[in-house]
């Protein structure tokens, strides 16, 4: 029986990507790494190895990483950074879920940056509008759309009711001086991976292109990203609000959540800043807590 083939090593381009995104973030590093446990759980920890006590200039200290030498690394982590992983072999979701990484058929990427902001509402729709529309940029009647899923899942959709999960998005926060270091983590399937029975069934990027690989959708991902999350800076969730309802795939669907006082509901659309809004018996809900779990009332279809 013949070897199983491996597949040829990805280029990932991280001085290119690195010359896209310093500009508007100054003090970036570019990192790719063969194997980790989670890019955000890395990034997280580099942040707490040690803090100068007082000043809001004061660097996060970096122990020397030996995962890779990667271009533009240096000894401080309050900085932006863009750390990619080709494994992740404990990637994270929301709630404590597990996030499934396969080498080659998946994107598992963190970028850190230190942000100042009033209000974090609606931190991870504006990441969904800005993923979405950089992997889809134009609607092709008759293809797949990609949907988002408050408040923080894409989903591969090929219709009103019928879709699967395409990837997801988890942002933690660690105080850096006197503002807060976002990590952003992203996970999207690149090629189809298979589920356990009586899990969700997966979408994969291969549908829109079947020969791009993960390294081309991090470069059509990574600068949208940045731009997103400097025009959040600046004006919050408001600037996405538009967008965001174009791919709101719960609008108008029944739903049912972990919410004591929200069992069930229909789903109306978000708030301004960033909400779930939910119509129910008692009247017009909003939901905004993270430690909530929303699934449609019955559940998006498989295809």
């Amino acid at each position: 029986m013949d070897e199983p083939t491996t597949p040829p090593p990805l280029h990932w381009g991280a001085e290119t990507l690195w010359q896209q995104l310093e500009p508007l973030l100054p003090g970036l590093s570019v990192e790719v790494v063969a194997r980790t446990t989670s890019t955000n759980t890395q990034l997280l920890e580099r942040a707490r190895v040690a803090r100068e006590p007082e000043g809001d200039s004061a660097f996060v200290q970096v122990r020397r990483s030996i995962e890779s030498g990667a271009f533009g690394r240096r000894a401080a982590d309050i900085q932006p950074c863009l750390l990619v992983a080709e494994h992740q072999t404990a990637g994270r979701g929301r709630l404590g879920r597990s996030w499934k990484s396969v080498p080659g058929a998946s994107l598992t990427f963190s970028l850190a940056l230190p942000m100042r902001m009033a209000d974090w509402s609606g931190l991870s729709l504006a990441v969904g509008v800005a993923i979405a529309d950089a992997l889809e940029p134009d609607a092709v009647p008759g293809a797949p759309r990609i949907g988002l899923k408050w408040p923080n899942d894409l989903w591969l959709m090929h219709g009103p009711s019928a879709g699967l999960k395409l990837g997801g998005i988890l942002i933690e926060t660690v105080a850096a001086g006197a503002q807060r270091l976002a990590v952003i983590g992203i996970g999207l399937n690149v090629m189809p991976l298979e589920h356990a029975e009586g899990t969700t069934e997966f979408g994969s990027l291969q549908e829109f292109e079947p020969q791009t690989n993960a390294a081309a959708w991090l470069e059509r991902v990574a600068l949208p990203l940045v731009k997103a999350l400097k025009l959040f800076e600046r004006e919050g969730f408001g600037a996405f609000a538009e967008r965001y309802a174009a791919r709101d795939l719960l609008r108008g669907q029944p739903i049912r959540t972990t919410l004591t006082d929200v069992p069930e509901g229909i789903a109306q659309g978000v708030s301004n800043e960033g909400a779930l809004l939910v119509q129910t018996a008692a009247g017009l809900q909003h939901i905004s807590s993270g430690e909530v779990s929303v699934r449609l009332n019955p559940p998006v279809a498989p295809c």
